[in-house]
């Protein structure tokens, strides 16, 4: 019998909480057997304010996905975000000592060891170190070092790292909930892991998970990141725009938004109206809609001016393959568009794709980062501690249903 793993998802964000269960086949496909979705409170830009708050919203998502799936949560991979994540790039060196002058997995491990000696400040904390590439006696461009004949073995690494409280609280709402952690993961490693192409990481491009309250960036070349950071904008940002000029509460503004707004004004009509609630009035007030899309316009745009500073000062004419879009605010309408014209690159939306099972809401660009956290995880099954990843069966009555299945169909 081939025996899967269970993996699990935890996506703590500003707006929401997702936790979603995913069962990895050998051949590597992806199949969700339960998600629990719910509103976040307790954290303000992707970072925790407030410790109950955050811990009952991871609760409240744990305990839905346990009822869809009947499986119960041990352990997950958890999502990390705000506007405290930074990377940095750094070499390490080392001369390879097998007596035949061949590298092996201990020359690579003391290369990334000596990549990973930077000065970090203590305050800070290592989340990854990516493998961007090796040098082999000054052959450049190696991927996979491991039994070449060398004398010296150079490794490029990507190190990103987060504030070490911001994680300490975030972990202890996980634990707080009864779930261990397998590994933090940077959310817009995680959202690429979902929407982007092997082919596209290789040419070069960026991938910018847009919020509520923060846009996830990060910039790959040659198959690897090169640069992760967290804008602290996102989609609240946008409803507050709207909140404030039209005096309408911040509920009503996003409905708004999502309903009739529009980052591209070419599509929208001078003669199209709409009707909003204003504070303090009884009766609802008739609006020009194109009104609220050059407000929305104008933020969204101020926005991509954000992003296109942040690339540039990362390492311009390095993404021929442009940027893909993703996340829950990546969701309005005409966001392409803008993007084309602020960034002048390729510029498309993208959605989670490639998985099975209880899809129904989850291919959506705000699930990205959910489901890139099991990609993430199945990615890294290929070791012994395939095991680690097993989750426990639910002792419900689905659970036993499941168990029994597996029994008569191996």
């Amino acid at each position: 019998m081939e025996r899967e793993a269970v993996l699990v998802g935890i996506d703590v964000g500003t707006s929401k909480v997702c936790a979603l269960i995913g069962e990895v086949s050998r051949d590597g496909k992806l199949t969700i057997m339960g998600h629990g979705t719910v509103p976040a409170s307790g954290l303000k830009k992707g970072v925790v304010v407030n410790i109950d708050q955050t811990y009952r919203s991871i609760a409240d998502a744990v305990e839905r996905a346990e009822r869809l799936s009947g499986w119960k949560i041990d352990r997950a991979f958890v999502s990390v975000g705000g506007p405290h994540v930074e990377s940095l790039n750094s070499t390490g060196q080392v001369a390879v000592t097998a007596h035949h002058r061949e590298v092996t997995r201990e020359d690579v491990n003391r290369a990334i060891e000596v990549a990973r000696a930077v000065s970090i400040p203590s305050n800070r904390e290592v989340l990854h170190v990516e493998r961007r590439g090796f040098i082999v006696d000054g052959q450049e461009g190696v991927k996979d070092p491991l039994g070449m004949s060398a004398l010296r073995l150079e490794v490029e690494t990507h190190i990103v790292t987060a504030s070490a409280t911001s994680v300490q609280n975030l972990s202890k709402c996980i634990q707080a909930a009864g779930v261990k952690i397998d590994e933090l993961v940077v959310g817009s490693l995680a959202s690429a892991e979902a929407v982007v192409t092997e082919t596209e990481k290789d040419l070069g491009v960026a991938v910018a998970d847009i919020g509520a309250g923060t846009i996830d960036l990060a910039l790959f070349s040659d198959g690897s990141p090169f640069h992760t950071t967290v804008l602290p904008v996102g989609g609240n940002n946008v409803t507050n725009d709207i909140a404030s000029v039209l005096m309408t509460s911040l509920q009503v503004a996003e409905e708004v938004k999502i309903s009739h707004g529009s980052c591209d004004l070419r599509t929208v009509r001078d003669d199209e109206t709409i009707n909003v609630t204003v504070l303090g009035e009884d009766a609802d007030r008739t609006l020009v809609r194109r009104e609220v899309c050059e407000i929305i316009e104008a933020r969204m745009r101020e926005t991509f001016e954000m992003l296109r500073a942040e690339m540039a000062s990362a390492g311009p004419g390095r993404l021929p393959a442009g940027i893909i879009l993703t996340g829950g605010a990546a969701q309005l309408a005409g966001t392409a568009d803008l993007g084309r014209e602020v960034l002048q690159m390729p510029v498309r939306v993208a959605a989670p794709t490639g998985i099975g099972g209880l899809v129904d809401t989850l291919l959506n660009p705000g699930y990205a980062t959910s489901v890139g956290l099991l990609a993430w995880g199945a990615a890294g099954l290929g070791g012994p501690d395939t095991l680690r990843y097993e989750t426990a069966p639910a002792g419900g009555g689905l659970g036993r249903i499941r168990d029994a299945l597996r029994s008569i169909f191996p």
